[in-house]
């Protein structure tokens, strides 16, 4: 699949699958941000992005992101198809549950994205949903 991409900043390189297995491919810093105790932070990743038709933008955090003190603020980022206009740079937001401010370099790959076919729902509304119960959030687990 061929993807539009712009860089805002092209000294840095493109993203990259970095194995033949991967899965996601890796999205760097584009600037430097500190990123206070307690605090969110926002860091650019260098990229606007068209996805193909039927497509979205998934973005999560590198699994090594949380060794810097950073957690992704909404467990995953949903790229929008029609986010892809010539300032439309994609974010990551990180939350820094530290003691103390960390900074994500420039050129830091903190988070990964991948393309990911959807469809979109037509809601048929009832009152009543006719299947069995299976007893709440969290009880798959229960013992």
């Amino acid at each position: 699949m061929k993807i539009k991409i712009k860089r805002f900043d092209k000294s840095l390189p493109l993203p990259k699958y970095h194995t033949d297995g991967a899965a996601a491919f890796d999205l760097a810093a584009r600037e430097k941000v500190v990123i206070e105790p307690g605090k969110i932070g926002y860091v650019p990743l260098n990229v606007a992005v068209e996805a193909p038709h039927g497509h979205f933008l998934l973005l999560a955090t590198r699994s090594s992101t949380h060794k810097k003190g950073l957690a992704p603020v909404n467990g995953v980022g949903i790229i929008d198809p029609d986010y892809c206009g010539d300032d439309d740079e994609v974010m990551a937001a990180f939350l820094n549950f530290t003691d103390g401010p960390v900074v994500v370099a420039r050129g830091d790959r903190v988070a990964q994205g991948m393309f990911v076919s959807f469809s979109r729902a037509e809601f048929d509304e009832t009152d009543e949903m006719k299947n069995k119960t299976r007893g709440g959030f969290g009880t798959t687990g229960a013992a």
